[in-house]
């Protein structure tokens, strides 16, 4: 159960996600769907009930949940002083994660050439939400939660990130997101919860 002000937002809700699976959150602007990400990024915590990885509530080992999860919230979250290429070094580091292949080649695959060097500040919304994007392919987390991860982003950047969730699905990984459009792909086929709007 989830209560924003004095209007709950949600209530009686279950959701079972497994390793292959694309859950979408649909619903009307209100309808909490932000606010059930965070939940379960563990940001929020829930009025009543609870959210477990493998089990195990969140709560109780927070820092093994965190290790199998990459969450991107709407915001881009990425540092404003650094470029996109220590952006993305930044965010290796701080996970541990091994850059297999260059920043550049990884930036070119999200449409940032020749943007690698410019400070993300001086880069548009639609492009620094590009920088945050580039985790997609450095993160070993199986469990990737998304708010809106298409925003800003032309018809080749929604092709690509498609074909990248096939990949993490069919790598066993798991999904969760919101997007205000609908999911066609051949790739794989997406679950939908809808949350209503609670007057």
């Amino acid at each position: 159960m989830s209560i924003r002000g004095e209007r709950m937002l949600f209530s009686d809700l279950q959701l079972s996600v497994h390793a292959g699976e694309i859950w979408q959150i649909v619903g009307p602007n209100g309808a909490g769907k932000s606010s059930l990400l965070r939940i379960l990024a563990g940001l929020l915590t829930p009025q009543a009930g609870s959210v477990a990885f493998q089990q195990n509530p969140i709560a109780e080992d927070r820092e093994t949940f965190y290790q199998n999860l990459l969450f991107i919230g709407h915001k881009a979250g990425v540092k404003a002083e650094l470029t996109a290429i220590e952006n993305l070094e930044f965010y290796a580091a701080v996970q541990g994660v091994e850059l297999h292949e260059p920043p550049y080649e990884i930036l070119a695959k999200v449409g940032l050439v020749g943007l690698e060097d410019i400070p993300a500040q001086g880069l548009s919304a639609g492009q620094q939400r590009r920088i945050a994007l580039a985790r997609l392919w450095l993160t070993q987390a199986p469990l990737w939660i998304l708010d809106e991860p298409f925003t800003a982003l032309d018809v080749e950047g929604i092709a690509l990130l498609h074909t990248r969730f096939a990949e993490h699905l069919s790598a066993g990984g798991a999904i969760v997101l919101t997007s205000h459009q609908e999911l066609i792909t051949e790739l794989y086929q997406v679950k939908a919860l809808t949350l209503r709007y609670q007057h």
